[in-house]
């Protein structure tokens, strides 16, 4: 079992923090938010990790080196400019093998239990499913949130089963993905993620769960200085 982190983007928005750090190395709680993901994804059993990078990435390939100080197996996907997230995924794929694979984006912070992927990529060899989204509750910033889930499977926004129990929910940036999903894309060629995502939404072939711990997009220095101060706390502490 493979995971691709995603660390590759300029971090616009967190501009002046990161016109000398990468987003991915940007610290909450006393460890980059990138280490917090790699942390979590060893402990669950996944050691075999993929890093793209593009902005600063030789700083993120100096703070990360080959893995071994987190029990990690670190490779590096290098962008000589940044290819979005498909894109990326697609250049990384020699990287990833031929098994389903999870991606994390490098600038979220959450307390998903990666322990499941093992379990949801095994389902999705024995599916026709191509991808498997974990979705959050909707931040205030992002009020409409992305998809609907209902049942385990992921819907379009405008589907009629929203009047039947199904909730509109936010895209965490956490996917399980069958490698077969990029192998259209041009290596090399930018791509983005939502198309890809909202065209096997509507062939029916993603399913979906609802992850309701502590998730947040840390899109701005803001809520990363809230982030910080919220992983501060001595309850936080405690169990980190």
């Amino acid at each position: 079992m493979r995971a691709m982190i995603l660390a590759a983007g300029r971090g616009e928005r967190m501009r002046p923090l990161t016109d000398h750090i990468p987003k991915p190395l940007l610290q909450v709680g006393g460890k980059p938010l990138i280490v917090w993901h790699i942390e979590r994804l060893v402990r669950s059993g996944i050691v075999d990790i993929v890093i793209n990078h593009a902005h600063l990435g030789a700083q993120i390939e100096k703070a990360l080196g080959d893995g071994n100080l987190f029990g990690a197996q670190i490779k590096y996907s290098s962008e000589e400019t940044a290819l979005e997230t498909a894109g990326g995924i697609a250049f990384a794929l020699n990287l990833l093998g031929e098994e389903p694979f999870a991606v994390v984006n490098g600038d979220v912070y959450c307390e998903y239990d990666f322990e499941r992927i093992h379990q949801i990529a095994a389902q999705l060899k024995q599916t026709r499913d191509n991808v498997h989204l974990v979705m959050v509750n909707n931040p205030s910033h992002h009020p409409k949130g992305d998809f609907l889930l209902h049942d385990g499977r992921v819907l379009p926004t405008d589907n009629q089963r929203s009047a039947s129990g199904a909730v509109q929910l936010t895209f965490s940036g956490i996917g399980i993905y069958q490698p077969s999903l990029f192998a259209h894309i041009q290596r090399g060629s930018k791509a983005p993620l939502a198309p890809l995502l909202r065209e096997q939404i509507a062939q029916g072939s993603v399913s979906g769960e609802h992850c309701q711990g502590v998730w947040v997009d840390v899109g701005t220095p803001q809520r990363l200085e809230e982030l910080d101060k919220s992983l501060r706390t001595p309850q936080n502490i405690a169990h980190v």
